[in-house]
């Protein structure tokens, strides 16, 4: 999943904190009991009914509304069980929020998603006694795996606290309507062509698009965005080589910050706050405002709800200049939930191989499970919304390129940092980059205690 500048890293693609319940109510609610996605409630212990809930973020595609329906036919297989998820639109607030609740060992849902990175706050000194060990619970096989995806959810201790969703191995996406109009081209070889190797000659297609677009349309959705997309496929990103935070010293922030500044001051951005709470950033795919988005694999499940169906085959998949991955998150099971053991079997059960396959299949969530990731159903995929683009080989492609960064405990909140109170300030208020860059220390050595 994912992930925002949090994000499926990501942030909730919905502009309000919207609470779904399987079966046919749909709840909208806000503030501070929604943010971690717990909510409350009673089991009927009288029948052996129970209700499990899932506090999510972004894009799980497990729902009965628009994903694989994975709580539907979880339900039918087990008719004690009813499943409601909270979905929420701040990935920031959500983790915020989740660990105020996991400190006072209440008001937990029974599933908490995690996304990655957060993982290593998670598996820490400080939280790691707060999850149920999922390696020994719930009948989960952790050898289904990528050996890294477990690595990252497994505390000093060998405790495997959390079962990976997926990954964010990336492209790019492009509006092939939009790239004609500025006389570009379309075929996405060609397009892959434009930028291949170098995140500069991605700046430099969005000059020669600028140049030729259509009037009210940007090259590019977000500066924040491309920030991502850029420190996602360098291998130095926010930590050192020991996993201590380093952000400053890292040559992928340095790059990734130079890239986004250069895109915001360069006019070649639509200057929007990716996953933002009013919904601009939704609206703008569908009303086609910009030509390309960053897109890990999590992206197109956006694209495909937000876009809507009047955009559909509009919309294509290109290889980024350079292979990263952005986001993807676990599911984990607080110790304080509820109902701990059918909560970590329904996590087991959610993140299995043959889950990852269904909600690939209609989502584009990329899987974390080795045999998933290799099989037909993914290498051969195509997703009905991109038409005939080769969805599958184009992310398991990726995917095989991915070296996973060293990650910090911190690497989340610095990065909502640079972006939401540093490149934004610049591509919306015109900030002077070395005061952008002064702000963002100063929140940083506020905010965070190292």
């Amino acid at each position: 999943m994912r992930t925002s500048s949090s994000r499926r890293g990501r942030r909730a693609a919905i502009a309000a904190v919207a609470v779904v319940v399987t079966g046919t109510t749909l709840l909208t609610g806000c503030g501070g009991d929604e943010d971690a996605g717990g909510k409350g409630g009673t089991s009927t212990r009288g029948a052996e009914k129970i209700t499990l809930r899932i506090g999510t973020f972004g894009s799980f595609g497990y729902d009965n509304k628009t994903g694989a329906k994975l709580y539907a036919e979880y339900e039918r297989l087990h008719p004690n069980i009813k499943i409601e998820e909270s979905n929420v639109s701040d990935g920031q607030k959500y983790w915020d929020t989740l660990k105020l609740r996991l400190a006072q060992n209440s008001g937990v849902a029974d599933i908490q998603a995690v996304e990655v990175g957060y993982i290593a706050e998670a598996t820490g000194t400080a939280m790691a006694n707060k999850w149920v060990d999922l390696g020994k619970e719930g009948g989960a096989k952790t050898s289904d795996f990528l050996d890294w995806k477990v690595k990252q959810a497994t505390t000093a201790d060998g405790k495997v606290i959390a079962l990976g969703t997926d990954i964010g191995p990336m492209a790019i996406c492009y509006n092939k309507d939009l790239f004609a109009k500025a006389k570009l081209p379309t075929a996405r070889e060609e397009v892959a062509k434009l930028w291949a190797g170098d995140w500069a000659k991605f700046i430099e297609t969005g000059e020669k698009y600028k140049a030729a677009a259509p009037a009210g349309t940007a090259f590019h959705d977000s500066a924040s965005g491309l920030f991502n997309a850029v420190v996602s496929s360098d291998p130095v990103q926010y930590a050192n080589t020991s996993g201590e935070l380093d952000w400053e010293n890292s040559p992928g922030v340095k790059k990734a910050w130079d890239t986004a500044v250069k895109a915001a001051q360069g006019g070649l951005t639509a200057k929007l706050r990716q996953f933002d709470e009013k919904g601009t950033w939704n609206a703008a795919f569908k009303n086609s405002k910009f030509a390309t988005v960053a897109c890990p694999s999590w992206m197109t499940g956006i694209i495909k709800d937000q876009a809507g169906p009047a955009n559909q085959g509009k919309w294509d998949i290109a290889t980024p200049p350079v292979a990263g991955n952005w986001g993807g998150s676990f599911l984990a099971v607080p110790k304080a939930g509820k109902h701990t053991k059918e909560a970590a079997e329904l996590a087991a059960w959610l993140t299995a191989p043959e889950q990852h396959a269904k909600v690939f299949a209609v989502n584009g969530n990329i899987p974390s499970s080795k045999d998933t990731l290799a099989s037909s159903t993914v290498q051969d995929a195509k997703l009905p919304y991109f038409g005939d683009t080769p969805v599958g080989k184009i992310f398991s492609s990726a995917a095989a390129g991915i070296t996973p960064a060293v990650i910090s405990r911190y690497d989340g909140q610095v990065k909502t940092f640079l972006t939401d109170n540093g490149i934004l300030d610049i591509e919306q208020r015109g900030t002077d980059p070395a005061k952008a860059w002064e702000n963002v220390k100063k929140l940083v050595d506020d905010k965070i205690d190292q």
